[in-house]
């Protein structure tokens, strides 16, 4: 191949020579529109003074392509999200009112124990692999209080066994029934019930299954969670080995978050009877608790306070949600077991994300609904609100949100009055938590209704924690 003297392959010098002179001709050009830039600006010349100029044009022209670039970045990872937040199952739920920019609003968010998109061991011990669970109840219903003014979260949990007075379906249920079994019929009757019962305004809505609790606790790593003492549920297939911070995910995850009947070990050993699932359950409790393990007969109650430090746990590692391969990680996880209502946008999300991406996870509110026990002829074991003190509740936390019920619910004498008026102030939050002890046998046990004013510290010694690992 010919090549002229310094020149490229192929290229002859006589095209060199007048690419050359073409070149020398432009640059006396930019030369000549330089100077007369310069003399308009009061420039004297051609110096070595200039060359700062000619560094700052070049780092002008960095930055804009800089900029540019990251302006790409964010562009395409908004689209993307955009793509993944669409994956997500959206459903209509009739009622909800429209929030307002920058006021409170609540979330409804409900927990469904809905088998669908188990597979494996999980299956199996949740009943979905052999059909013996149908249908689909709440078996968490929580509301979500947001308040970004004062950037403040709290967190209100319903027992699914709290009476209620039914908007439909009473040929089915009666006029009064667990506030579980309004799900039936999809988040909608739901959200009224409660909106029904206690005039709590719902705005969004959020379902959970089994199989979304699962992806979205994988996705984000797991989370890490601090047991006082080894722990076991064998209806839940719990079982924490030993004491300490721990990461828990996969089947544990979820594991912990249904947990209604808990034993915790106090001489800290994890063993269990070998042949435990072939155990009456008077002679498993028997078998455990002479082995120092002890029963948390608070059922539900003791539930909802694992549940509540299970999301504080999985707000800490959501937090650390900066890795690219994460965050997809996270978001392709999500569609899987998790429905928002029509109304939730991408961009509530994320201001919502920005907006409380620092929020300290123990600073989040967590109250439960105030009730009581008793035996429902027709019902069985059931919890009727408890008043005056639930009000009091509601009324500390929603304020002016709430408005007057149109259905309440019913007392023990299945009379419905209005709840009792409280105003609205800015005194500290009561809250009334049920504990029951053993009394000789899991199934004899008694309750006790307290009050406190730290709800958010208000949990059991012998229940887990959000961690950091050391």
């Amino acid at each position: 191949m010919a090549r002229g003297q310094d020149g490229a392959p192929g290229e002859p010098n006589s095209d060199r020579s007048t690419r050359s002179k073409e070149s020398i001709a432009n640059q006396h050009r930019l030369m000549e529109l330089g100077s007369a830039v310069d003399q308009q600006s009061g420039a004297k010349g051609k110096t070595r003074a200039k060359r700062p100029h000619r560094l700052r044009r070049r780092l002008i022209f960095s930055g804009v392509a800089l900029v540019v670039v990251i302006a790409g970045v964010i562009g395409g990872s908004y689209y993307y999200a955009t793509y993944r937040f669409n994956a997500i199952p959206k459903v209509n739920v009739a009622h909800e009112v429209k929030p307002i920019s920058g006021k409170p609003f609540n979330i409804l968010m409900i927990g469904s124990d809905s088998r669908a998109g188990l597979t494996g061991i999980v299956a199996a011990q949740t009943g979905a692999s052999t059909g013996s669970v149908t249908g689909e109840r709440s078996d968490v219903v929580k509301i979500i209080h947001v308040d970004p003014q004062a950037g403040s979260i709290s967190l209100v949990s319903i027992p699914r066994d709290t009476v209620v007075t039914l908007l439909a379906n009473q040929s089915l249920y009666g006029q009064f029934n667990r506030i579980n079994v309004n799900f039936g019929n999809g988040p909608s009757l739901l959200a009224q019930t409660i909106t029904a019962n206690f005039g709590i305004p719902i705005n969004q809505t959020i379902v959970v299954s089994f199989a979304g609790l699962i992806n979205a606790s994988d996705a984000l790593g797991g989370v890490y969670l601090d047991f006082p003492y080894p722990a076991f549920d064998p209806e839940s297939d719990l079982w924490i080995r030993h004491a300490g911070c721990q990461l828990i995910k996969g089947a544990s995850a979820l594991a912990v978050s249904r947990s209604r009947h808990f034993y915790y070990n106090v001489r800290g050993s994890g063993a269990i009877p070998l042949h435990w699932s072939k155990l009456s359950s008077g002679q498993l409790y028997s078998d455990l608790t002479s082995e120092g393990w002890v029963y948390d007969g608070t059922s539900d109650f003791g539930r909802i306070d694992r549940q509540n430090a299970f999301l504080r746990a999985m707000v800490d590692q959501a937090k650390k949600l900066y890795n690219p391969v994460t965050i997809n990680s996270f978001l392709s996880a999500i569609p899987q077991g998790v429905t928002l209502d029509s109304n939730f946008s991408l961009n509530e999300l994320i201001g919502l994300a920005v907006r409380f991406h620092g929020i300290n996870a123990n600073a989040i509110q967590t109250y439960t609904l105030p009730t009581f026990s008793a035996v429902s002829a027709s019902l069985g074991d059931v919890l009727y609100v408890q008043q005056p003190t639930a009000q009091q509740q509601l009324v500390g936390i929603f304020g002016t949100q709430l408005t007057k019920p149109t259905n309440p619910p019913p007392n023990e004498q299945l009379q419905t009055p209005q709840p009792p008026f409280v105003a609205v102030t800015t005194t500290t939050l009561p809250s009334a938590t049920t504990t029951k002890t053993t009394s000789g046998t899991k199934k004899h046990v008694t309750t006790a209704t307290t009050t406190t004013t730290n709800p958010t510290l208000a949990v059991p010694s012998f229940d887990p924690t959000p961690c950091t690992p050391s």
